[in-house]
């Protein structure tokens, strides 16, 4: 186990190095830069461009240096830590990114446990009672979820939100904390907003959940070891969680290599509709405005997330599913 670890943690730097380089050609694409981006804008204003500062800032920056330079300075300044310098907003990416990245992560992870806690029991119960009212009920509800946009619901809920319970529309807290020190009144204002991106986000993921979860359980009860198991008078429940429900979350592991990019990207549309202070709407700012420090760490991180998921998930299904091995070649 701990070779294949560092086998893996050593694959990892040429893949990262290979997503960096694919990373930064992709934003270069475009034509211009910010700055001729900047200036066009300030044209477009009937204003005056200074366009000595402009060359000053291009030197500064290394925009006046070759592309393979520029990807160099990038890359080593990501290993040291340096995430490089906004533009757009004028101070270092890291500082930009502020509390912008734990009020993601903590939304992105109330939304996963809500779509687990809310997906499991019913996954279990639309298998075990597969036909029944009940499922059917579920069923329906399910397809509901997928059905629904995102952006329809969320609007829904921000008016419900607003006119039962007097919360104040959009944002995760009032006003009056928007960048102040945490305090438990603060923590006690996001959590009375959170709810209501939660349950849009994680919506159609549930739904989702629900239609595979019940498709795997029902695949692994008609097996024959369910029915020897039947035969033999064990308990149904315990029947069913001990061996077919194992083997049927198996996707659900499979999707941490998913699950922990989408704690930073998130659902970017349904951030804008809710006016949410994270990092979707910024990481589309910075594609539009070409920001290209910015944009680049957004990306590289995700890529770093995303290899980190696997790896999770990967180690997570050989120690939950025995027919999956670390090793090649069959034992006798």
């Amino acid at each position: 186990m701990l070779t294949h670890i560092v086998q893996r943690l050593l694959i990892m730097i040429p893949t990262l190095l290979a997503i960096s380089l694919i990373i930064f050609v992709i934003i270069q694409l475009p034509p211009g830069d910010y700055f001729e981006s900047m200036i066009a804008e300030i044209e477009g204003r009937g204003e005056t461009v200074d366009k000595e500062l402009i060359a000053f800032l291009k030197h500064q920056y290394g925009f006046d240096r070759p592309m393979w330079e520029q990807y160099l300075v990038w890359v080593w300044g990501l290993v040291r830590g340096d995430m490089g310098y906004s533009f757009e907003f004028e101070l270092p990416v890291n500082e930009v990114v502020g509390d912008r990245l734990y009020l993601t992560a903590l939304v992105s992870f109330v939304t996963i446990l809500f779509t687990w806690a809310i997906a499991f029991p019913i996954g279990l119960y639309s298998a075990a009672r597969q036909y029944s009212w009940g499922d059917y009920t579920l069923t329906f509800l399910g397809f509901i979820g997928l059905a629904t946009p995102n952006f329809l619901l969320a609007l829904v809920l921000l008016y419900v939100a607003n006119v039962m319970f007097g919360t104040s529309i959009g944002g995760l807290m009032d006003p009056e904390y928007i960048d102040q020190a945490w305090t438990w009144a603060k923590l006690g204002s996001v959590l009375e907003h959170i709810w209501i991106p939660v349950i849009v986000i994680g919506t159609s993921g549930t739904a989702g959940m629900i239609r595979r979860l019940r498709a795997n359980l029902l695949d692994e009860l008609e097996k024959q070891y369910v029915v020897t198991g039947r035969a033999k008078g064990l308990h149904p429940l315990k029947l069913l969680l001990k061996y077919p429900f194992r083997l049927a979350v198996n996707f659900f592991i499979a999707d941490i290599g998913s699950l922990l990019p989408s704690i930073i990207s998130g659902a970017a549309v349904v951030e804008i509709v809710l006016s949410l202070p994270t990092t979707g709407p910024m990481l589309l700012t910075a594609l539009k405005s070409q920001d290209m420090y910015l944009a680049g760490s957004f990306l590289m991180f995700l890529a770093f997330l995303t290899v980190i998921g696997v790896l999770v998930s990967d180690l997570a299904l050989a120690m939950l599913d025995p027919r999956i091995r670390l090793q090649g070649g069959a034992t006798r």
